[in-house]
């Protein structure tokens, strides 16, 4: 008989979810291709007005010389590293432990460009400068993901930003930005993301993620180094004949939601006030969320709050996440991030799940 998952078939059910913009199906695409003009001539291998000009414009947002349109950020990111350990003639960049290169890419960058990391830092925790002056070999490069998404999208304050960026230029170190969520995190920095990619000689950032488009990444940085990765992107089969699909829907969903990065930040904080007004089985990391998203981790198993999840998903119509997974013994926790449904969302239904979902903590 199939196992069936219950939290998930109620999650499905539910009339209102916490996170996210909407289901990613079809119509993601046909949203952002219904105001485009019939005529506008295709992009080919890289090259056509449509690539150029949304290049340009993330070029310009982002305060760098030139900018270039990736498929994915797995990509760009492993390239971005390779021209940096070529420059300096070593195979050795620093990052988190808990970096999307060293989870979550089979050890891509090793077994295609045998580049060795340096895992920085407490896992818990955001890389300080104090450990980035207690690297014991050389680098080529320091990759900095902000936010930092494995331990619930947490961020340095900015003036330690601005001191490691001193500091990797005094030594001669490389640092690329992993800036996948990077316009989350503007409304918590109070600054502009040019103000923030000064700071890095690259610059990764997503249209999938927060902005919610099909797929798609773009990689800034100078000149000299843009064209260095549209020779490793030919390489590595990025340059599809056409990557228009892509580049349409992240322009439009850039437009869309770029300036809703504040209210989805506002949201959070909002929410996770809920959260933590549940007891004291349940909290979330950050306690005050930095951007968009936070953690929630609880001090009870995922068989324990599994059924509480789907009975509150259940009876409130409120959907407040569609898995949990083990955090630790007897310990679990889920992700949030917030974007267009949040709003929907009736504040008397917030009010009687949360009231719901802490009356059954109480329990365990």
């Amino acid at each position: 008989m199939e196992n069936t998952n219950p939290l998930l078939e109620a999650f499905n059910q539910a009339a209102y979810k916490l996170g996210g913009h909407g289901n990613r199906d079809i119509q993601v695409l046909k949203e952002a291709l219904a105001r485009m003009d019939d005529n506008m001539v295709a992009d080919m291998y890289g090259k056509g007005a449509i690539i150029e000009d949304f290049q340009r414009k993330m070029a310009l947002l982002l305060g760098k010389e030139s900018a270039v349109f990736f498929p994915s950020g797995t990509m760009a990111q492993q390239i971005a590293l390779r021209i940096w350990c070529d420059e300096r003639g070593l195979k050795q960049v620093a990052y988190h432990p808990l970096s999307h290169l060293e989870i979550h890419e089979e050890r891509g960058l090793h077994e295609l460009h045998h580049i060795e990391p340096v895992l920085l830092g407490d896992k818990e925790q955001v890389i300080t400068l104090e450990d980035v002056k207690r690297i014991d070999r050389p680098i080529a490069c320091l990759l900095l993901e902000l936010p930092q998404r494995e331990i619930g999208g947490q961020l340095p304050a900015f003036e330690e930003l601005e001191a490691i960026s001193a500091y990797c230029k005094e030594q001669g170190i490389k640092l690329h930005l992993d800036g996948a969520r990077l316009l989350e995190i503007l409304p918590f920095y109070q600054k502009s993301a040019e103000e923030i990619c000064a700071l890095f000689d690259s610059v990764y950032m997503s249209f999938y993620k927060g902005i919610g488009g099909v797929a798609g990444a773009i990689l800034a940085g100078d000149t000299a180094f843009t064209e260095q990765s549209k020779v490793w992107k030919r390489r590595h089969g990025g340059d599809l004949i056409h990557l228009y699909p892509y580049i349409l829907s992240a322009d439009y969903y850039y437009e869309h939601r770029a300036g809703k990065m504040a209210q989805y930040y506002e949201e959070a904080q909002e929410l996770a006030r809920y959260v933590n007004a549940c007891g004291e089985r349940i909290k979330t990391v950050p306690s005050v969320p930095v951007s968009n998203m936070f953690h929630v981790h609880m001090a009870a198993t995922v068989e324990q709050m599994t059924p509480i999840l789907a009975e509150v998903c259940e009876r409130t119509g409120v959907g407040l996440t569609s898995y949990v997974r083990v955090r630790g013994e007897a310990e679990s926790y889920f992700e949030l991030s917030l974007g267009d449904r949040y709003e929907a969302i009736p504040k008397v239904k917030l009010e009687e799940a949360f009231a719901l979902l802490g009356e059954k903590l109480k329990t365990l």
